[in-house]
């Protein structure tokens, strides 16, 4: 999961980071379940895809939240049932939703100068990990991953 596709993406930057990475070395979590939901509704150009269903399935690798909201079973049933042919989704949600893949849920809490940090023993986004990013660069990577308000637009 990269930046690159996320809805405060700046047009500054070089390259795409990387958030979470499923494949040879785990690394993660990089997503907490608000950041996640907005990036699959968000709609911008320049991913895979445009449907919020399928954004949400593809990026859900990259997500642990140990606080998901109640309607997050609900919402992730609803992507499962219009992009795969499970039997139970909702069972599946429900399951997908409690274990979270490899990283497991991870505590998400703002840091003092307003940016989101995890608990996560293999996440960037834990200051107490010693390969975590700067807190400058954890608070750009927060920032561009911030749901925005309805109307409001942030500045880049």
């Amino acid at each position: 999961m990269a930046v690159a596709d996320c809805p405060g993406h700046r047009a500054g930057w070089d390259a795409a980071e990387t958030l979470a990475q499923d494949d040879g070395h785990f690394m993660g979590p990089g997503l907490s379940w608000a950041e996640l939901t907005a990036i699959a509704d968000n709609g911008l150009p320049g991913g895979s895809t445009t449907d919020p269903h399928s954004r949400l399935l593809l990026l859900l690798p990259a997500f642990g939240d140990a606080a998901v909201p109640d309607d997050a079973v609900d919402r992730l049933t609803a992507a499962l049932r219009a992009r795969t042919r499970v039997e139970e989704p909702e069972r599946l949600a429900a399951t997908l939703l409690e274990h979270q893949g490899q990283c497991g849920p991870a505590r998400w809490t703002t840091a003092e100068d307003g940016y989101l940090i995890n608990d996560g023993g293999y996440s960037y986004r834990n200051p107490a990990n010693r390969f975590a990013w700067s807190t400058a660069h954890l608070a750009q990577i927060s920032t561009a991953l911030t749901p925005q308000q309805h109307g409001q637009r942030r500045a880049d």
